[in-house]
């Protein structure tokens, strides 16, 4: 099978048909909403917190909540409700979890969004999860992964699933790839790509966005939406603590299966780094928006369906020569 990842790939331009590239939508229906822009911040501690999610769900971006409190989340549903804000959380795939959505339903309230996030999501036990979901609260909109082949894909969307989330292992702070020998690290747009052609319904690119570039690739190849962890984490308002080191300041960024997220060295399959930080995230989300806006007038179009038709080459890691 063909493979490549995003290094390997440049998309070829086609005429111009907008006067600028403000006047190009880079918006995203996904599930029961329309989002800015198809990116959505990654569901780590190190990345997402309550306030952050206020302010995406405030100002029309999505999110989703990290599964680490788990006491905290009905809370959480509530508290955006309230607030008149949706509600989008992560669930997995322990007993406790069934306990928690009896505990959503006894409560009347359904998240808009449901993330189930295990590491390995092809699985019978995320495949229970899905029905139980969909039978206990059939509005929400049930997102399922990870995930890295089109029989997954398929095997959780005959579930149920409404969404599935593509990649395992390609992300900064992930070193599954290492420590497994499995996962998608090295051709996670390839794996993309096979996903998206098996999809009916929309997918989500998890992991290996280095550059605001990747995320056009990722919708040329089929994601609805991209899931941004390292680009997203080094933010005043990211979750990581601040560090300053030879003058420089940078941010706490860690894996959802590390050391720090843990507590403890076992079956760690994620590490720690620093961030550089990039101050407010509303500049760097209007940034990604601001260039989508140009990868859409590059494409010929007015909105993201046009990037979808381009061509593109393999270039093998050469775009970056001479940088």
């Amino acid at each position: 099978m063909d493979t490549f990842d995003y290094d390997d790939i440049q998309l070829i331009p086609n005429k111009c048909i907008i006067k600028s590239r403000h006047d190009a939508d880079a918006s995203i229906q996904f599930g029961p909403r329309r989002f800015n822009i198809p990116v959505v911040p990654a569901n780590m501690e190190s990345v997402i917190d309550e306030p952050l999610t206020i302010w995406l769900a405030q100002n029309n971006y999505f999110y989703v909540m990290h599964r680490f409190q788990p006491e905290k989340r009905l809370g959480f549903v509530k508290d955006m409700h309230a607030k008149n804000l949706f509600a989008s959380i992560s669930v997995g795939i322990k007993d406790a979890e069934y306990t928690f959505i009896d505990e959503l339903k006894g409560a009347d309230e359904t998240p808009e969004y449901i993330t189930i996030d295990v590491a390995h999501g092809h699985s019978d036990y995320v495949i229970n999860m899905i029905k139980y979901i969909k039978e206990n609260l059939p509005e929400a909109f049930v997102i399922a992964g990870n995930v890295a082949t089109p029989e997954a894909v398929r095997d959780l969307e005959n579930a149920g699933a409404d969404a599935t989330k593509v990649g395992v292992g390609p992300g900064k702070a992930c070193i599954t790839k290492l420590k497994t020998g499995f996962g998608t690290g090295g051709w996670q747009l390839a794996a993309v790509r096979l996903c998206g052609k098996a999809a009916r319904k929309p997918i989500i690119a998890d992991g290996g966005i280095r550059h605001n570039g990747d995320i056009a690739k990722s919708i040329r190849f089929g994601a609805s939406m991209v899931m941004v962890g390292s680009l997203l984490a080094g933010h005043l308002e990211s979750p990581g603590n601040m560090i300053k080191l030879d003058g420089k300041q940078y941010k706490q960024y860690w894996g959802s299966a590390s050391e720090v997220q843990k507590g403890a060295y076992r079956n760690v399959e994620g590490k720690q780094m620093l961030v550089p930080y990039r101050g407010e995230i509303k500049d760097t989300l209007l940034e990604m928006q601001e260039d989508l806006q140009s990868s859409i007038s590059y494409a010929g179009g007015r909105d993201l369906e046009s990037i979808r038709k381009v061509d593109y080459v393999v270039v093998k890691n050469s775009i970056m020569n001479g940088d």
